[in-house]
């Protein structure tokens, strides 16, 4: 019996091995970022935006741990929007004087408030399956901005399979079991701009871009400096050294 078991288990794993190498997921697709390249900066209406479509939709799910609120008016939000907004969650703090834990109204000190608890938690409400934090999911995946993109926006269909997967060709064994989190409309845009599945994403992907690495527009700016000034030395190095050389020649 335990023979049949042992047997049982192996083929069923070669099975499923054998089935996951038939897949090939399909290449993403690739969109003009303005955050691209040497000379790149963010779109910060996008990146606002952005911000939207997570706090409406991703943030029921995923936490983003690594964003302050006050990281936001880097973005072009006013101060007081970013208070009203930290204002809105509950922070739990402490201990106080008595040594008893309490909650407040956020602060723009405060990070983002995770929608669960704990990993336990998330799992139990995600059948399972446990949402990636997206603080750095733009940097943790290969082709982060276009892989994300096709990713939201490349599910085949609404309805899960007999093992409550969804088909999508982007994901790499082509079956995830997170549902299609965009549908047309889902969003309102204040600036009337339509709420596609596309523009959604593509909105979302500005804002992960963003906070994964705020940091790159100085680092932009920066290396254009340096690259001037070791431009300008090269160039006085060499003046310097031909005339030193135009002096022992003669």
């Amino acid at each position: 019996m335990l023979t049949r078991i042992l047997l049982f288990i192996i083929f069923s794993f070669i099975s499923l091995q054998l089935h996951a190498d038939d897949f090939h997921p399909t290449n993403p697709k690739k969109i003009k970022w303005k955050f691209q390249g040497t000379m790149g900066s963010f779109d910060r209406e996008a990146v606002q935006r952005g911000y939207k479509v997570y706090k409406e939709v991703c943030a029921a799910c995923h936490s983003m741990n690594k964003i302050a609120f006050r990281n936001l008016k880097e973005v072009g939000f006013s101060e007081e929007l970013v208070k009203s907004i930290a204002s809105s969650y509950q922070i739990t703090d402490g201990p106080n004087d008595i040594g008893e834990m309490f909650e407040r109204p956020g602060a723009l000190s405060d990070y983002f408030v995770p929608p669960f608890v704990n990993k336990q938690a998330a799992m139990a409400s995600n059948n399972g399956a446990f949402p990636p934090d997206l603080s750095l999911i733009i940097k943790a995946r290969h082709d982060g901005a276009n892989y994300v993109y096709s990713l939201l926006s490349g599910y085949e269909s609404n309805k899960a399979d007999e093992n409550g997967l969804y088909s999508n060709p982007y994901f790499s064994i082509g079956k995830l079991s997170m549902a299609p989190p965009l549908s047309d409309g889902l969003v309102e845009y204040d600036e009337g701009r339509q709420s596609t599945v596309e523009n959604m994403a593509y909105d979302v992907v500005n804002f992960l871009q963003w906070a994964a690495e705020p940091e790159m527009e100085v680092r932009h700016r920066l290396g254009l400096k340096v690259t001037g000034f070791l431009v300008v030395l090269t160039v006085f190095f060499l003046l310097a050294n031909r005339r030193v050389w135009s002096r022992l020649s003669n």
